[in-house]
């Protein structure tokens, strides 16, 4: 969906440029194009319909002010509704009650309820929470082994069940347990099936009652379309749901989900899987996750992205050995490559920066990024496959030396050279930064009008 309204609203701006006011007709123009994009991601049609009705009459009344266009204030309004349907500012866990507290996860086998319980096990963690995890799924053995797995990842708890035991007398003793040694928090991973049957609904009823839960979550896959209100509707019939967790939400169809769920539940949407690692779990936040939709992207992620994964006392040594001319080696190098996979990688970075902002980057196909991702792993790979002392003396990197690291890191000689040749050419740009360098760079490119609005000479 983020990709299709995006360029369909940027299409409209585009011809809406020369127009100097919104219009009945202008109106209609942009809510078809509005109504087929949020169509083709699979959003259930009574939600598309109410959405459409909303910007409509909210569009009609609007004035344009400033230097806005038309267009512009129409995206305004979409970006407002939008935000609108998925909720209001961040909702958080609510855990405002006598310990443990319990919280239940609920969900289609395959939408990610047992990753998600130690992604957010690990969230709790890091709140400094004491965290206890147990499976009530006790028709899939590998179900308890993986929460067990994934919870030790996650620095929690994990509580034993069997598959020979009933769901609510492991719920129990896992609460019995969680009181016992003092837990401030109870994870209670569920079964699910493939699709909605009585058993399952019966069961995680009885689970509900037993436990008497403070939060209880619905897991559902953001790209489940059309599918994910059928199944919104039978877990809000049977259980008070108190929030909603999308995940996969990296995937294609982003954002689809997240506009029929959150109508058709009432419950408002805590949390985003935004990629498959144990940290890829985010707040979610209604009005950035709508700017992400409509190409604005999402700079607030990203500098908290940022933040959280560069590690600033050596961004500030690299700094300074720069501007020093110390010299920038191999080592150097790899460091920039670990601190961008902390980040997400190319791909994470790139798919928060706003659509203008980002450019041909933004724009870039799935192929070409995951090549780019792959010839990155690439060059992480050659550079770990040197010794310390080469990575700091990369003079020292003569025929055998490279077949040394060819073969350790699988590749050809070839791409070690090739790397080899790139780390040249990013040395002369650092030699060129040394010492003021980089302005002197800046005002030529300015002379020769390469830099428009650049420094003046």
């Amino acid at each position: 969906m983020a990709s299709a309204l995006s360029e369909r609203l940027s299409r409209l701006v585009k011809t809406m440029r020369g127009q100097a006011r919104i219009t009945e007709d202008n109106v209609q123009d942009m809510l078809r194009e509005v109504r087929m994009a949020l169509l083709e991601a699979d959003v259930a049609l009574p939600v598309v319909r109410d959405f459409v009705a909303r910007v409509k009459e909210k569009a009609l009344g609007q004035e344009v002010v400033g230097s806005l266009s038309p267009g512009q204030a129409l995206v305004g309004v979409v970006h407002k509704e939008l935000a609108a349907t998925m909720g209001d500012g961040v909702a958080e866990l609510n855990l405002a009650t006598q310990p443990p507290a319990v919280i239940l996860m609920a969900g289609l086998q395959g939408a990610g309820k047992t990753t998600t319980t130690a992604k957010l096990a690990r969230h709790l963690v890091g709140r400094k929470k004491k965290v206890l995890t147990v499976s009530g799924d006790v028709y899939r053995p590998a179900a308890i082994e993986q929460l067990k797995t994934v919870t030790k990842q996650a620095g929690a708890e994990w509580f034993p069940s069997q598959t020979s035991d009933q769901p609510v007398d492991i719920a129990l003793a896992a609460l019995d347990y969680a009181k016992k040694h003092f837990v401030d928090v109870l994870l209670v991973d569920t079964a699910g099936r493939l699709a909605i049957d009585e058993a399952m609904m019966a069961e995680i009823r009885a689970l509900h009652a037993a436990l008497n839960p403070i939060e209880t979550l619905f897991v559902v896959d953001a790209m489940q379309g059309q599918d994910a209100i059928n199944v919104a509707k039978a877990f809000k019939d049977a259980l008070p749901l108190t929030g909603i967790v999308l995940t996969k939400l990296d995937g294609d169809a982003r954002g689809g989900a997240a506009l029929s769920v959150r109508q058709v539940t009432g419950a408002p949407i805590k949390f985003a899987g935004v990629s498959e690692k144990l940290d890829g779990l985010e707040a979610f936040d209604a009005e950035r996750h709508a700017g992400r939709v409509l190409g604005m992207g999402d700079i607030v992620a990203l500098v908290e992205q940022v933040q959280a994964g560069v590690d600033m006392q050596a961004a500030q040594k690299l700094a300074d050995k720069v501007k020093s001319g110390s010299g920038f080696d191999l080592e150097d190098f790899l460091g920039q490559i670990s601190q961008m996979k902390k980040m997400g990688g190319l791909s994470g970075l790139i798919d928060k920066l706003p659509t203008q902002l980002a450019g041909k980057a933004a724009n870039v196909g799935a192929a070409d990024m995951d090549r780019a991702e792959r010839d990155v792993r690439r060059m992480e790979g050659i550079i770990r496959s040197m010794t310390p002392l080469e990575r700091r003396k990369p003079e020292l990197l003569k025929a055998s030396r490279k077949r040394r690291i060819a073969a350790g890191a699988g590749v050809q000689v070839q791409e070690v050279n090739r790397l080899l040749n790139q780390f040249e050419q990013m040395q002369g740009m650092m030699k060129k930064m040394k010492g003021g360098g980089m302005m002197k760079m800046m005002k030529r490119m300015g002379g020769m009008g390469g830099f428009k609005g650049g420094p003046p000479r």
